[in-house]
């Protein structure tokens, strides 16, 4: 394995200073060919996130579970991030909100991780799975009511669906009444797509989530947070509804997207079940495709390269699954040997739910949309540029469109326009002004609870 590397190594394009960009159109329409280079350079190689903030990136399936499993050396807590303590990373840079200390179980080590993350497992134990199934089956068929009868049968599957469905399952997991649940909705929306405000919108709605549970507790993951006997202080609970949003929503919109794009390309010629679809998507292209902060307590020598302490280590799940030294053995491994949800005890708390609502809204799909297909290859779709995700930009579908958009489980309440992710002007409205404010649009969540008959 190479210590160091040379110059001629790097690809064409690459920054003066010799360090592989993990961003921009070069990485983003091909990826694996970046992966394919670091892995020639070693277990890990000096990679630039974000425009001058620089990581070790472990590209090796081996490292990446060694370092994972191996907390006593590598530890989470991102306030040991020497650049960023120095000055040395932009103030406005992305890396920041993706990288930086948050008071909650994914920075968290030891015992403090420890409390954080049982309380996390226990209250999703308590999550029933034939309820949650159902709850993605009508998110499934509001969404599909809400383009599948226009003119034409075309529409955009991530804007659609994929990107709403998560986040109506977990407003309603976490017991959003509509209004609430419509500004975590623009609040987690609005961080991922870097909206100014997108924090404090989200973190008001939630505050405002906790308050009310207080007041009438209920069945719902936000109240068995609260409940727990690790008694979470109220911004514990906050931090930790944060962590399962982020976690949960855009990685499980990426994942059904991709899922439901290999599933209905030519390459899968209609044979694939639609869980063989799912853990394709996970092996061969994480959604969560390079994260999980590692800092050092010590110098640790890596295959021939120091990591230095405090230095910044981040594991690439999607290098690592399409390690070419896994390839003799993924006939062996179990299915669920990949790493996309992490592993050792920083794994994905909430893998099987996941897992579970990526099966069901891609056969939701299916059976609402009989004749559905792609409007193109699945090799010509275009992936987001950035590191963080392995997500589609768009899934262009046609489909023979329905007479009449169905109505809600419940009552009719009309057809609706076609429902993307709300924009923050659509519907952040302060709660004073809610009430009385009666010709605003009415965010996402609150028309789904309308069709559903609800409210």
């Amino acid at each position: 394995m190479h210590q160091h590397h040379d110059s001629q190594q790097i690809p064409a394009g690459c920054p003066a200073h010799g360090k592989v960009p993990l961003y921009g159109p070069q990485f983003g329409s091909d990826p694996e060919a970046t992966y394919s280079h670091l892995r020639s350079l070693g277990p890990s190689a000096a990679v630039d996130i974000a425009p001058d903030v620089e990581v070790e990136l472990v590209t090796s399936y081996d490292a990446a579970l060694y370092i994972l499993q191996n907390p006593a050396s590598f530890v989470r807590d991102s306030r040991r991030w020497n650049a960023l303590n120095e000055g040395r990373v932009p103030a406005d840079s992305p890396a920041v909100p993706m990288m930086g200390y948050r008071p909650n179980a994914l920075f968290s080590d030891g015992a403090a991780h420890a409390r954080l993350r049982q309380a996390v497992v226990d209250s999703l134990a308590t999550v029933n799975e034939l309820q949650l199934r159902r709850k993605v089956q009508q998110s499934a068929e509001y969404l599909i009511s809400q383009f599948s009868s226009e003119p034409g049968g075309r529409a955009e599957l991530m804007e659609s669906y994929a990107q709403p469905l998560p986040l109506l399952v977990f407003s309603d997991l976490f017991g959003c009444p509509p209004e609430l649940g419509d500004r975590v909705i623009v609040g987690i929306s609005g961080i991922f797509q870097g909206t100014p405000g997108a924090d404090e919108v989200l973190g008001t709605a939630l505050a405002e989530l906790i308050a009310l549970k207080h007041r009438q507790p209920g069945t719902d993951l936000t109240t068995r947070l609260m409940q727990h006997h690790a008694q979470l202080t109220d911004e514990e609970v906050l931090h930790q509804l944060v962590t399962l949003l982020s976690g949960g929503t855009a990685p499980l919109a990426a994942a059904l997207g991709t899922s439901a794009a290999l599933y209905l390309s030519e390459e899968a010629q209609a044979a694939l079940p639609v869980e063989e679809a799912v853990y394709q998507t996970l092996w061969n292209y994480a959604p969560i495709a390079n994260y999980a902060g590692h800092y050092p307590t010590h110098d640790v020598e890596l295959g021939g390269r120091v990591l230095k302490a405090g230095n910044p280590v981040l594991i690439s799940f999607a290098a690592a699954n399409t390690d070419p030294k896994l390839t003799q053995q993924r006939e062996q491994l179990s299915a669920k040997a990949h790493l996309a949800f992490g592993a050792g005890p920083h794994a994905c708390p909430a893998k099987d739910p996941a897992f579970m609502i990526a099966v069901t809204a891609v056969e939701s799909l299916l059976t609402g949309l009989p004749d559905l297909e792609m409007r193109v290859p699945f090799k010509d779709l275009q992936w987001a540029e950035g590191p963080w995700s392995r997500t589609l930009v768009t899934l262009p579908v046609r489909f023979t469109p329905r007479a009449l958009a169905p109505a809600g489980p419940a009552r009719p309440v009309g057809a609706q326009p076609s429902a993307p992710v709300p924009q923050p002007a659509a519907t952040v409205v302060p709660q004073t002004e809610t009430r009385a404010a009666t010709s605003q649009p009415r965010g996402l969540f609150s028309r789904f609870r309308a069709w559903l008959g609800g409210e």
